[in-house]
């Protein structure tokens, strides 16, 4: 299988190069293929994902990304090359890119408590990765019927169009029953007999009845699936407070983004966590840490989200045992810990954390 490489900027490519060993010690069958992405492409070229990349991501079978950076459009600017400055190019984050142009409509984070032993939770959040109020529709021009739909809040009419913005939550039946029947297919597959859908319904009335009804159409096809609705708020809360009380969550865009770092911050961090952007004929993985240029270059960043992805993507490809082992290496040294770096309360490198794992595949 080709599998295409792009350690990205801040931290990814140190967290990449640690990682990409156990690769080799699961025997995994990868013909590793590296591209660029990431803030460099954007300086130097004016595109953050060069067509070089685009070419590589077409020959290949799957993806493991390091991490990127974003910054505000007028840093991009003023960063961009200075020959390409003015001519209308405009900064559109590679991971937008990447979830856009391969539709990868699912945006998957495992949450497991490698702390201990065994875990205390293991629960899967489904996140819808196209639509919800990240769809695009952020408008700072509010004219004609926009207007007239917004001028009725007291807020508005009192500020005018010029003082007004809007984001609009895009729900389609299309989008909805797609993550819907991914997240119950997930459940099937995995054992899990419990499906929680995170949302507002009781504050927005009109989206939530859809969900309910799109819910209502695509359950019977899962009977093996109990599935419930619950404010996402109340969810957020039993994330912290009764964390092994879940099996799959599913939610819109937004609000799965919010519970997902939630969810991390339970399970140890956002160095143990791992991601996974699937869509139906590719999909690449990535831990979920950013690319924290604050500490990129010291060699301290936390490298076993990124194994974690590694882990998810050969599972995801059909190499379960591998996978498999792979977790278990990563408990086995968290639980020591020893071998870990200081956000896990350890000494240990980069390098060193990752030569642990390999070790412990051992």
């Amino acid at each position: 299988m080709r599998i295409v490489v792009l350690p990205g900027d801040g931290i990814g490519p140190e967290v990449v190069e640690a990682a990409l060993p156990v690769v080799a010690a699961l025997g995994l069958p990868w013909e590793l293929r590296f591209g660029e992405i990431g803030w460099s492409c954007w300086r130097r070229g004016g595109d953050p994902v060069p067509e070089a990349t685009w070419r590589l991501i077409e020959e290949s079978d799957g993806g493991l990304l390091g991490a990127v950076t974003s910054k505000p459009e007028r840093e991009a600017q003023a960063e961009l090359d200075p020959s390409l400055r003015g001519k209308g190019r405009a900064y559109v984050s590679p991971v937008l890119q990447l979830r856009q142009r391969l539709d990868l409509y699912a945006n998957l984070r495992p949450v497991v408590d490698f702390r201990g032993h065994a875990p205390r939770f293991d629960y899967v959040i489904v996140r819808e990765n196209t639509e919800g109020l990240y769809a695009g529709f952020d408008v700072a021009d509010v004219q004609g019927e926009l207007w007239d739909l917004v001028r009725r809040h007291p807020n508005a009419a009192r500020s005018g169009p010029e003082g007004v913005r809007v984001g609009l939550r895009l729900q389609t039946d299309f989008g909805t029953d797609r993550i819907l029947r991914f997240a119950f297919g997930l459940a099937r597959r995995e054992g899990r007999g419990r499906l929680v859908v995170a949302d507002k319904p009781n504050i927005l009335r009109a989206s939530g009845l859809h969900l309910h009804e799109r819910i209502a159409l695509v359950a019977p096809e899962y009977p093996e699936v109990r599935a419930e609705v619950q404010n996402a708020d109340a969810v957020a809360m039993r994330l912290v407070a009764e964390p092994d009380g879940f099996e799959v969550i599913v939610a819109e865009n937004l609000l799965g983004d919010v519970l997902s770092d939630v969810a991390a911050g339970v399970a140890g961090g956002l160095g143990l966590a791992a991601s996974g952007n699937i869509g139906a004929r590719w999909s690449y993985f990535e831990p979920v840490h950013g690319s924290a240029p604050d500490i990129a270059g010291r060699g301290i960043a936390n490298p076993l989200g990124m194994i974690l992805s590694i882990a998810g993507l050969a599972e995801h490809l059909g190499s379960r045992a591998e996978a498999v082992a792979l977790r278990r290496a990563v408990r086995a040294v968290v639980a020591r810990g020893v071998q870990v770096t200081a956000d896990l309360g350890g000494t240990a490198t980069t390098r060193q954390a990752a030569q642990a794992v390999v070790a412990a595949l051992g």
